[in-house]
Order: C-alpha cells, then structure tokens, then sequence
C-alpha cells in the first residue's frame, strides 16, 4: 500500500477546545496535550472549564465540562476566545461549545453518541452531523466508541463500561495526529500513572495508537499542522495552575510569617486542588484537615486562628453561600482569616456570563451584620501566587 501523504502547514498559534460530559476525561487530555505542547516547546495558557452543577444529568448542556488550551510560536498571553478546533464527545457538548468555533474550524465528535434520544436530550431537532448545521466546519465524525472498545478487546477487556473510559484518549490520538505530536511521552505518562495496572496501560497505549492510525489512515485531513517552539528565554519552566499557584503563595506566606498554616476545607471541584497541594506539603509543616462539610471546614478554621494559626479554608460558589454564617462570626470576633473561593462557570454559583460577578458579589456583601471584607481577584496562573501572599498579609 503506497504511504498517505498529507500537506504540513506550519501556523503560529492554535486554540483547542476538548469538550464532553462530566466524567469523559476532558479535564485529563486537556492535561496530557499541555504536557506534550510544553515538550514540543510552544508557549500555551489554558483553561479549565468545569459545570456549575453538582451531577447534571447525563449528556445535557447544563453537564459540559471542557478544557481549553492556546499554544503557539509566540508569547501566549490568554486561553484564546474561538477555538480552532473542538473535540466533542456528544451532542450536547456540540450544542454548548458550536457558536465560540471559528468558522472552517476542525470538529471531532464521537458519532456514536449522536443517537435520536442523545440529540434530543441535548436540544436539537434533528441529527446535527446530517442537516448542514456543520456545512461551515471540516467535520470528523469518527465511530470514537466502536474502535475504543475493538482496540481493547485484543487484551480481554470486553466490560463497554471499562472501556469506555479511554474514549478521551482515542480523541487524542487524533489530535496528535493533526498536530504531528509524538506519543512517546504520554506513553511514559501511562507507565508512571498506572504502574500498579499493567493493563491500564497497555489498554490506554492501544487506545492512542488506534485513534493516531484512524486519523492516519481514513486520511480524515489532507492536511496536518506544525506549530514551531516559542523562543523562549533558557532556564527552568514548568507547568502550573492557579491552584498550584495559590497553595504555593500561601505556603510563602506562612515560612515569611512565621507562623504554621492551618487549612480547613471540604473537597469541592474546582478547588480540591488547594487542599491536595497542601495535604502533600506537611514538610511545611502544613495542617491540613479535610471537613466533613464546608461549614465544618471554615468553623475549623476560625478555631485554629483563635489558636495563632495562619487559616484559611477553600471552597467554590455553593459552598461559600453554606459559609456565609462563619464568616460573619470570623468578622465580629475578629479572628482573621483567608477564604479562596476558585470560581464555577454557572448557571447558578459561579461566573454565569463573561459580564456578571455573581461570586463576587457574594463574597462582597454574603455574610451578616456590616462588617466588611477584604477581596482581592487574581487575573492568571502566575499572578494567583502574588495575591495570596498578599491575602496572607
């Protein structure tokens, strides 16, 4: 068989869009491409987009968690506003994530998903891949589960439930494939993640390749992409998340202090991060207490500043409404402490719209009595850092 070749068009810079339900993995490859686009050189900001309901029904647009990534050749200085290319896993993540692609845009869908009851489910009338509503788009409506689950049926896993949780990955083969990226060091990211499961990794390898030799070999583009590294000045990077940067600021705050941090806080998407980061740093000498519920975290809280602690207590939109009580009493006993509340995208908690502040207005006036709070909003990764030491002083 003669060797497919495709065109090599060299730009300066890409936006990606990875888009399904909650529970698809689009947080993990989002992840996993950064990764590889920091090997590969390019400079890259991203964004992470979590729903603002706790479980929303399944595939529904309120559901539609996404990540997003700008890389480029050049100084990346936001995650980009319209994508270039969008993954979607079904429907409704189509429907939520259509209107910010660049008309000509790439769109990668799992078309097993696209079912009568699926696309109803998520507002359309009739089968999207099939009316002309995608005329405008370079489509690649891939059979994403059918081949997810034959490629893993060669190592004896036949359980559709367990094999459909590496439909992400075959997704990203294609992606590597369009983006001319070696699968070498997601490969050694598989080995190091499930080493205790070799067939986790064996089964996540054939699930890349088999989505890199679709997009390969069905020849879903005639033309592949190269984005050249950033020229960026020599010295040690490395990948971080406002999270990261946040526990980060805090942990400075309290060796300049001198006095040992105390967090307090129940596990909540997005903000679990913080106390993940600081439960792994007891070389600090860092407290760190996983509550029972939000109330429980920031009470806990205000105990361990009435005890001299440096406190604070993370949370996100629903769970700073549930701390609203404590943290007037933190004001009227005039026990200092720091709350981070890391945003949701709404409805509801959260950042509804790009132009309303419901979170901030909650954290402005949210609480009982007149006393006031001090609120300071960080703008990036890096900046999160600085105004948490700064909320510290």
């Amino acid at each position: 068989m003669a060797e497919k070749k495709c065109n090599i068009v060299e730009l300066d810079d890409v936006v990606i869009k990875f888009a399904g339900d909650s529970g698809d993995g689009m947080q993990l490859i989002g992840t996993l491409f950064s990764d590889n686009t920091a090997l590969v050189g390019n400079d890259f900001a991203t964004f992470p987009d979590y729903p603002a309901e706790i479980r929303a029904p399944h595939n529904t647009i309120s559901g539609v968690s996404g990540f997003q990534i700008h890389f480029g050749s050049k100084l990346v200085l936001s995650s980009g506003d319209h994508a270039d290319v969008l993954v979607a896993m079904n429907p409704a993540s189509l429907k939520a994530n259509l209107k910010n692609v660049k008309r000509g845009g790439t769109i990668i869908v799992d078309a097993d998903t696209f079912r009568d009851d699926i696309i109803k489910k998520a507002g359309y009338e009739t089968n999207p891949l099939n009316d002309g509503t995608l005329g405008d788009y370079h489509l690649i409506a891939a059979p994403v589960t059918t081949m997810t689950r034959a490629a893993q049926k060669n190592i004896g896993i036949e359980d559709v439930k367990i094999a459909d949780k590496s439909r992400n990955v075959f997704t990203l083969g294609i992606i590597y494939f369009l983006f001319n990226r070696e699968l070498e060091p997601t490969f050694k990211y598989f080995e190091k993640k499930f080493a205790k499961s070799p067939q986790t990794v064996e089964a996540n390898k054939i699930v890349l390749n088999a989505g890199h030799s679709y997009a390969e070999n069905v020849s879903v583009s005639g033309t592949t992409y190269i984005v050249k590294k950033h020229n960026l000045e020599k010295g040690t990077y490395r990948y971080i998340t406002g999270n990261l940067a946040t526990a980060w600021g805090f942990l400075a705050a309290s060796e300049r202090s001198g006095r040992q941090l105390y967090l307090g806080s129940y596990p909540i998407t997005p903000a679990t991060d913080i106390l993940v980061e600081m439960e792994n740093r007891r070389d600090f000498g860092v407290k760190a207490y996983q509550a029972e519920d939000e109330i429980a975290g920031i009470c806990s809280s205000i105990g361990a500043s009435f005890a001299g602690a440096f406190a604070l207590t993370t949370t996100s939109g629903p769970g700073l409404s549930l701390k609203s009580e404590a943290i007037g009493l933190a004001i009227i006993t005039e026990l200092p402490i720091v709350i981070v509340d890391v945003q949701r995208g709404g409805p509801s908690t959260g950042l509804p719209t790009k132009t309303e502040q419901s979170d901030l207005l909650q954290a402005l006036y949210g609480h009982n009595g007149e006393g006031q709070v001090a609120v300071v909003a960080a703008s990036s990764p890096g900046n999160c850092f600085y105004y948490a030491f700064e909320a510290a002083k």
